[in-house]
């Protein structure tokens, strides 16, 4: 069961910043390349380029609206509109605006000659070479527009600029005045339209009033009039109130008198009815007379002939004023009933006048609507006459406020094209933008080894050293090296990864040629011998060797005329300046042999060894050409393989690991060689004890023992040069 569990994913990894940093100083020889030849490309295209002259004309855009602001509607209020400068711009940059500049500056001819060979270009070609050469740009707050216009010749960048500034000018006041007289146009079409049908309503009019009898006082006029029989109705009242109110006050008064006493009745009448002189001139005379008796009496007697003449007078005159009121009474009586018969003729009258008005309302109910439809058209003609004469007006005032140049073009001084500090700016941006980008993607593109966390997530195996670049041999540079620590390190972790101490035997591998293999055994067995341990050193890369070529010995004889039974143990084993430290060169390899380190004979060997010495350390062929390596790492105790720092990709390097699994070999760590320790700051801490120790001591310490130290190193190198090996036995 355990072993058909698949392996968790590795965990992703977050770049830090010091990553960043990292590639950018690895590949700092990729960035300095491309930005150097970015900025100079930028440099000569820029040098290269033609200079080019700016003229910018200036013009200040309104709405359709005439010089004269006073005639304009007060009630026209358009307000702020963001896309009017917008949509200026297009119309700027149409073709109905552009065509009058090219015609006008015979630009066809000109740029044919300059572009095209002496031909002309067609209308299309030229309008794209002045959009591309113009550009439209609003003043910030403000409704002025700038037409700025770029070419070689300072002086046709003028002309061009004030050319698109007097077309566009031209444009919009042709524009406006086509847009009035289609509008006058449509206006009087209408106007004849409307005469038609105010022409055909009169006659259906004039023909409703004949037909149907329509006695109209305003038969001329529009407005609405009152008929003859409405008249005749109106004046019929106002006669029936007034016949009304006579008789009722007369007979009213008729009856008063008649319930007044007899007596009283003469002074009644007299007061009621002063218009009547008979009546009051004999009560007056009757009044004078009673006042005359009165005062007879006073100086005569009753029988006196005055006083009966006076007496009789009076008689007389009451039985005159007895006549008079029974007359003045009948009269009033006759009076009250003409009145009657007036006021009854009236109501008769008016209640027939009144029948007929309604039937004619009825009859001429179709004649009053033509006549109302007839007043709403000439209403409506006066509105479009009104209209008509306001746009013939408008049409002939000034409309220059529309569109006001504000600043013609002139000839530009200084060219404006090409902008050399801008281009070299942006150069140097895009070249280091460009040459950062192509590090990135170049070490998105390298799979090889670059970190530890790349080594120990791929390969799931622990890193045991790191060793830093140009390393040389520590036989030559002596225990005190400034290199040794990391090999010190790294023999400290393969003493600690051993599970028992009797494993003493070990192979070194890599994955290709070229990783560091050979170095990394003989200074690791240097290491150790430098630590009073017995070491061999046995060169089994029997295809390529190149221990002795360091280590300056012969390879007449080594492991293989040991393995063939050609010499002994003791005549092919070398020793080295260094008591501890023993060496086994490879020998020469016969053709017929090249499975001998798979022999018996060979497993022996390392058995003997193993007894023989503390450490044994074996050089090896790659793993990935020859079968050599994996079967001494299946003959072995311990195998290390090496990885050199960005060399081979990550796939190659987990295959020779899986070799070496394979054949049963135990792979006890790995070796990260060739490390850049001043460009890749993630190492550091691996080196940084032995770094500082050797490179950052104390100044004082140096100005002492600088001068002694330099003088053994030079005589131990001179010593180690001089050395010779000899065979041990």
């Amino acid at each position: 069961m355990e072993a058909n569990k698949v392996a968790p994913p590795p965990p992703e990894t977050k770049l830090h910043f010091l990553d960043y940093w990292r590639i950018i100083r690895i590949r700092k020889t990729v960035i300095l390349a491309v930005f150097t030849l970015v900025v100079l490309t930028a440099i000569l295209v820029t040098y290269m380029m033609p200079q080019r002259y700016a003229s910018t004309a200036l013009i200040k855009v309104e709405r359709d609206i005439t010089d004269i602001r006073g005639f304009v509607d007060p009630l026209y209020n358009p307000g702020y509109d963001p896309y009017f400068i917008e949509t200026e711009f297009q119309v700027i940059n149409s073709e109905v605006v552009l065509t009058n500049v090219v015609n006008e500056l015979d630009l066809m001819r000109r740029w044919g000659e300059k572009y095209n060979a002496g031909q002309p270009l067609t209308m299309t070609e030229a309008l794209m070479l002045l959009r591309n050469r113009m550009d439209l740009s609003p003043r910030r707050n403000t409704s002025i527009i700038e037409i700025r216009v770029v070419s070689e010749d300072p002086q046709e960048a003028a002309d061009i600029a004030n050319a698109i500034a007097r077309s566009y000018e031209h444009y919009r006041i042709e524009q406006r005045k086509k847009l009035s007289m289609g509008g006058i146009a449509v206006l009087m079409e209408r106007l004849e339209e409307h005469q038609k049908r105010i022409d055909e309503t009169q006659r259906e009019l004039d023909r409703l009033r004949r037909e149907l009898q329509i006695s109209d006082v305003d038969a001329a006029g529009t407005g609405p009039t009152l008929l003859l029989e409405a008249e005749t109705v109106r004046r019929l009242e106002a006669m029936r109130i007034e016949a009304q109110s006579q008789y009722e006050a007369e007979a009213k008064l008729l009856e008063q008198l008649k319930s007044v006493p007899r007596d009283q009745l003469p002074q009644v009448i007299s007061a009621a009815m002063r218009d009547d002189p008979q009546l009051t001139e004999l009560l007056q005379s009757l009044n004078l007379a009673e006042q005359t008796l009165i005062q007879l009496r006073r100086d005569y007697a009753d029988e006196h002939p005055t006083v009966v003449t006076v007496r009789k007078q009076i008689e007389e005159l009451k039985r005159k004023i007895t006549n008079r009121v029974d007359g003045l009474l009948l009269g009033l009586e006759v009076r009250v009933a003409s009145l009657k018969e007036r006021l009854d003729s009236i109501v008769a009258a008016f209640e027939d006048a009144r029948k007929k008005d309604i039937e004619k309302v009825e009859k001429s109910r179709p004649y009053f609507e033509k006549k109302r439809e007839l007043e709403n058209l000439i209403a409506f003609q006066r509105v479009l006459e009104n209209k008509l004469k306001a746009e013939r007006i408008d049409v002939d005032l000034p409309k220059t406020a529309m569109v006001t140049i504000v600043e013609q073009a002139k000839p530009g001084i200084r060219p404006v094209q090409p902008n050399k500090t801008l281009n070299i700016g942006l150069g140097v941006i895009i070249g280091l933008v460009v040459g950062v980008g192509l590090a990135f993607f170049i070490e998105y593109l390298d799979t090889s080894v670059k970190t530890i966390d790349d080594v120990e997530r791929a390969l799931g195996a622990p890193v045991l050293g790191v060793i830093p670049q140009n390393v040389g041999l520590l036989l030559e540079e002596g225990a005190e090296s400034p290199h040794a620590e990391a090999y010190r390190v790294l023999r400290t972790n393969i003493l600690f990864s051993r599970k028992d101490e009797r494993l003493n035997t070990l192979v070194v591998v890599s994955a290709g040629a070229g990783e560091g293999k050979t170095t990394t055994v003989l200074n690791l067995a240097t290491v150790f011998a430098q630590s009073n341990q017995r070491v061999l050193i046995v060169d089994s890369d029997l295809r390529r060797p190149a221990l002795h070529k360091r280590l300056k010995v012969s390879n007449a004889i080594g492991l293989t005329n040991y393995l063939l039974r050609q010499n002994k143990l003791e005549e092919v084993i070398q020793t080295t300046q260094l008591p501890t430290l023993d060496f086994l060169p490879s020998g020469k390899l016969p053709s017929s042999s090249l499975g001998i380190l798979s022999s018996q004979a060979m497993r022996e060997l390392i058995n003997e060894l193993k007894q023989r010495y503390d450490f044994v350390f074996f050089d090896s062929p790659p793993i990935m050409g020859v079968s050599d390596a994996s079967i001494l790492a299946s003959e072995v105790d311990m195998a290390l393989q090496v990885i050199q720092y960005r060399r081979y990709p990550q796939p190659m390097n987990i295959r020779a690991k899986q070799l070496i699994e394979k054949v049963g070999g135990n792979l006890i760590g790995i070796v990260l060689n060739n490390i850049n320790l001043s460009q890749d700051e993630s190492y550091y801490y691996y080196s940084g004890y032995y770094h500082d120790y050797y490179y950052r001591s104390d100044d004082s310490e140096k100005a002492d023992s600088g001068r002694d130290k330099e003088k053994t190193g030079k005589a131990i190198s001179g010593e180690v040069a001089r050395a010779e090996i000899k065979p041990k036995y």
